[in-house]
């Protein structure tokens, strides 16, 4: 990754930060913790970001709201810079979800997050992913791959155009995003074994995906 910037990782103290920390190092990526949102405005050391996790929809947007990350961020994509949410990462970036309906979530993605209408939930354990031949994201893996799922709940993009790949699981939904330089997925590609990392490696830069 000789060439790319600092990779910031967004720790809003629930995330699964160590693992993805250690994927990106893999890769060879300089990833650092955000000491702050103020890291994120301006001439921001940073040249992508990434906002990682686990969790309650409510309790991760409560703690971005308190700590000044929730403007900041929402600051950061309208400026079309590179992030990537993972997991709750994705699910934020909507306008809400039934895991907490009187939370708003960032709202830069038009949608709702919704619950999984099987009996078995959470999904837990790998599942096979259909991307889009247009995705970025998923440039040189295998058709219907499998990835590391653990969630109870799914995102519905109003414009289905913006969903860059699909997954089933009680129905099919949305797996992953793209939008400019917008990315979001809702397996865990620091789990994902090989075809995670070339995900990860794709959405730093690093690999010739033509």
């Amino acid at each position: 990754m000789s060439g790319s910037g600092p990779v910031g990782i967004v720790d809003y103290g629930a995330g699964n930060i160590g693992s993805v920390m250690n994927a990106l190092a893999r890769l060879g990526a300089d990833a650092r913790l955000v000491r702050g949102p103020e890291e994120l405005s301006g001439a921001s050391p940073y040249e992508k970001i990434v906002f990682p996790g686990d969790g309650h929809f409510g309790t991760a947007m409560a703690s971005l709201e308190r700590a000044g990350y929730a403007r900041a961020l929402r600051e950061w994509i309208a400026a079309d810079r590179p992030f990537l949410g993972i997991c709750i990462g994705l699910q934020i970036l909507f306008q809400r979800s039934e895991e907490a309906p009187d939370t708003a979530g960032l709202g830069v993605i038009p949608g709702d997050v919704r619950r999984f209408p099987g009996p078995k939930v959470p999904q837990i354990g790998w599942n096979s992913t259909e991307a889009r031949d247009s995705s970025c994201l998923f440039k040189g893996i295998p058709a219907d791959s499998f990835f590391y799922y653990i969630h109870s709940y799914y995102a519905s993009p109003a414009d289905p155009c913006l969903t860059a790949a699909y997954t089933d699981y009680c129905l099919r939904y949305c797996a992953a995003v793209e939008r400019g330089a917008l990315s979001a997925v809702q397996f865990h590609p620091e789990k994902s074994g090989v075809w995670g990392l070339r995900l990860l490696e794709n959405w730093l830069g690093g690999t010739d995906a033509g």
